[in-house]
């Protein structure tokens, strides 16, 4: 069918044509109002070196970390091969698995990670499991408090423009074994890089037809005695609506829309800040500092509800659901994994 034959598609078509290719780049960040604009477009951009001057893209290397937070017990989520919080092949289709969680010495935490990617002997250990410090629970300012005074407590040029604190600033720490499925949150994003690099492919709310959104039933990796890993299913929870297109691999799993995609990619170095606007789909992915590790902050500020882009990406989204069942390709669990 032609785009000009199905609304959806010529929505889709039209969004690409009006809007770039790629993601805006500035050089260091932009002021208050200047920033208004992107939020007004729902356009992404990365300010280089924005961050570049802060203490904590300075000071935190390895070394530091493991000084600055010794004897902490930290939260740890653990998987057998890097996705947490993804779609995952199960008997009679797919589930939403959770990673298990652990508290766990930073130390420990630390030195599994650094192992990991390092190789070596102790990477040997260290291979069955992926560890990412990814609690997205307002955690610098809790867990990790020692080590908050170093970053603004809000982006000055976000606070203004906002007229709002952030309502949650996450760390995150792990080494290029972890991988974050596509998802979309309801925040404005402030992403900043501190050690290592991130990866990230991204696409406009409008293209939920494209992603092949469904509602999984959740599950959990829970340690059994013996040690090992294993999925357990939540019979008691709630479906959870996440996609099951992947980018990445365009012919798999896809829906009739999904060719229209037009995916932006950028990649953050030590110091970068991304602005990440509300809705848009993300999918991440990171390569380590010459440590092994891989640290960057994010500050997540409510979006605005009032005004036409919820409700238009609700539609769209529902128009997506309607059609998404009868166009799924077929797909094995060999595949996904």
């Amino acid at each position: 069918m032609a785009p000009d034959d199905d609304p959806v598609a010529e929505l889709i078509t039209a969004f690409a044509e009006l809007n770039s290719g790629a993601v805006e780049e500035l050089d260091g960040e932009p002021g208050p109002l200047e920033f208004m604009r992107f939020v007004a477009r729902n356009t992404p951009f990365v300010a280089r070196g924005a961050a570049a001057d802060w203490p904590a893209a300075r000071r935190w290397t390895a070394a530091y970390l493991r000084e600055q937070l010794a004897g902490h017990r930290v939260n740890v989520a653990v998987t057998p091969g890097g996705r947490a919080d993804a779609p995952e092949p199960a008997p009679g289709g797919f589930v939403f698995a959770q990673p298990h969680e652990e508290e766990q010495p930073f130390g420990a935490f630390l030195a599994h990670v650094v192992a990991q990617e390092q190789g070596g002997e102790a990477a040997a250990a260290a291979a069955r499991e992926v560890w990412y410090a990814q609690t997205q629970n307002d955690n610098l300012r809790g867990e990790y408090a020692t080590l908050a005074a170093q970053v603004p407590p809000s982006v000055p040029f976000a606070r203004v423009a906002l007229r709002r604190a952030p309502d949650a600033v996450n760390l995150w720490i792990g080494n290029s074994r972890s991988v974050t499925a596509l998802h979309r949150d309801n925040y404005e994003n402030l992403y900043v890089q501190v050690a290592g690099r991130k990866h990230f492919v991204l696409l406009p709310a409008l293209c939920q037809p494209c992603v092949n959104e469904r509602r999984l039933p959740p599950a959990v990796y829970v340690r059994e005695p013996d040690g090992a890993l294993r999925l357990r299913a939540q019979p008691d929870a709630d479906c959870v609506p996440f996609p099951l297109w992947d980018p990445d691999e365009p012919d798999v799993l896809a829906t009739k829309y999904s060719h229209l995609a037009r995916p932006l990619r950028v990649t953050l170095e030590p110091g970068d800040m991304l602005y990440l606007p509300a809705m848009w789909y993300h999918k991440v992915s990171q390569s380590c500092s010459e440590e092994g590790i891989c640290v960057a902050v994010n500050y997540w500020y409510d979006m605005e509800f009032s005004g036409p882009l919820y409700p238009l990406v609700e539609l769209v989204r529902r128009l997506g659901h309607a059609t998404a069942a009868a166009s799924t390709t077929p797909m094995t669990a060999a595949a996904m994994e």
